[in-house]
């Protein structure tokens, strides 16, 4: 009786570990068909199949890092949240910062040349006419 209590147990607890991990997994890898949503967030029959691979994986015992390169080496890295930084991957982590820098440099190359514009006086008559539009005297 004892014995098949603590079987019992036991299968319970892995059964939680299993869902845990299978949580844990889905929410770290990326939907295929959603936009930006985790396999945990999904309700496409694709992300479905993919939490079952999930789940029958680590029943058979394989570890989440064997989990994570199945689903990379058959989706490619754009599958995991955090893609890792490889040549492949450079631009997307790269790509913010030199559009930022890109943006910076636009525009202190546009207010550098417009502090370096020469300006010309203005006109006599161009004087009288802005005087008389302002309603003063001209000079």
């Amino acid at each position: 009786m004892a014995l098949a209590m603590c079987a019992a147990m036991h299968i319970a607890a892995s059964a939680g570990t299993l869902e845990e991990r299978e949580a844990k997994l889905s929410a770290n890898l990326r939907c295929m068909v959603c936009q930006n949503q985790t396999l945990a967030e999904s309700n496409a029959p694709l992300a479905a199949d993919m939490r079952q691979q999930i789940r029958e994986q680590l029943a058979q015992g394989r570890s989440e890092q064997q989990i994570r390169d199945y689903f990379e080496q058959r989706y490619g890295a754009f599958v995991r949240y955090d893609p890792p930084f490889m040549p492949s991957t450079w631009l997307l982590w790269l790509g913010p910062f030199v559009l930022l820098a890109a943006g910076f440099a636009a525009m202190w190359r546009i207010l550098s040349h417009r502090n370096r514009a020469e300006r010309t006086p203005l006109t006599p008559a161009e004087q009288a006419r802005a005087a008389a539009l302002l309603g003063g005297d001209a000079p």
